[in-house]
């Protein structure tokens, strides 16, 4: 994203700021000669110290520690972890400021009874915190901003497929409409055909509007399924050989939506049906327990008929 792009843009705003904060509260609370003898050698050496040091904890924190326990939800390992901080951020200046820079300058930054553990390691908690919340509440921030974001974005994409939808309706819904205008101008001069075409248009309604579902009623199935082979049989013009029979009773049992449709399917594509001597057969058994479906046909090869059996 965006944001994480250019979170060093914002690392380095944040710094900055707390850099001249440090500065003018200094300023304030002592002499300006104790303020210019700061940025002056060697003492100016001991504020550098104070910000690597600083830094160092505040980025470990923001790239280390909250991407593997905020970002997580393990807040237990987060304390854990602010705590081990604490002490990192005093060992390590405690190193740079009493031990190397102390052989450089032959200065202490502490006095000697301020450098004992206990007091050493509390004053310099008080500097890790502002380091450690200054870094968590930033990955706070853009953890809240990319988190709407996302949530923005997938809202968009929800209404782009509302959006899509709609217009995969709209057309059906012209087609519908054709449909049935067709219908009412033929449904006395041709009934047959107007019935065909209302079948037809019930046909096209299921399978545009109603079957996003993933379980349907048995008896709308099975009356695509009926619908189906009667249109394959215009098709055919009436050299379609094909014995379909049910047996079972037919209630609205839930059923997975278009199973049933993909054996038929079959049949049409790979069958021959056309041959009076060996005509397919469907047979569709309903039970309590369970609906079995026989399909048997012939089919072509290159070169020669053979004949196959599937069942399921």
């Amino acid at each position: 994203m965006k944001i994480r792009k250019q979170q060093w843009k914002y690392h380095i705003v944040l710094l900055t700021v707390i850099v001249i904060m440090d500065m003018f509260s200094f300023y304030v609370l002592n002499t300006s000669d104790d303020f210019f003898r700061k940025l002056r050698y060697p003492y100016f050496l001991y504020l550098i110290s104070f910000y690597v040091v600083f830094f160092l904890v505040y980025f470990l924190n923001y790239y280390l520690i909250c991407p593997r326990t905020i970002a997580k939800k393990k807040i237990l390992h987060f304390i854990v972890a602010i705590l081990l901080l604490f002490l990192v951020y005093s060992s390590i200046r405690y190193v740079l400021d009493e031990i190397l820079l102390f052989n450089i300058t032959g200065i202490h930054n502490y006095f000697e009874s301020s450098r004992a553990l206990g007091y050493y390691v509390m004053d310099n908690s008080y500097y890790a915190t502002k380091a450690l919340l200054f870094s968590t509440s930033l990955y706070l921030l853009f953890e809240f901003i990319e988190n709407n974001i996302k949530i923005n974005r997938l809202q968009l994409e929800h209404k782009k497929a509302e959006l899509s939808l709609l217009k995969t309706q709209l057309e059906p819904h012209f087609l519908f409409n054709t449909l049935n205008t067709f219908y009412t101008e033929l449904v006395d001069t041709r009934p047959e055909t107007a019935k065909d075409i209302h079948r037809l248009s019930q046909l096209l309604r299921y399978v545009t509007y109603e079957t996003h579902q993933d379980f349907m009623p048995l008896s709308r199935e099975l009356q695509f399924v009926a619908d189906y082979i009667h249109f394959q049989k215009k098709r055919f013009e009436d050299n379609m050989f094909l014995d379909y029979e049910i047996h079972g009773a037919i209630q609205d049992q839930p059923f997975p939506t278009f199973v049933l449709i993909h054996f038929v399917e079959n049949i049409f594509k790979h069958g021959i049906l056309n041959d009076k001597r060996h005509p397919a057969k469907l047979t569709i058994r309903i039970t309590d327990q369970e609906i079995t479906v026989l399909t048997r046909n012939k089919i072509s090869t290159t070169e020669k008929y053979s004949k196959k059996v599937s069942e399921k």
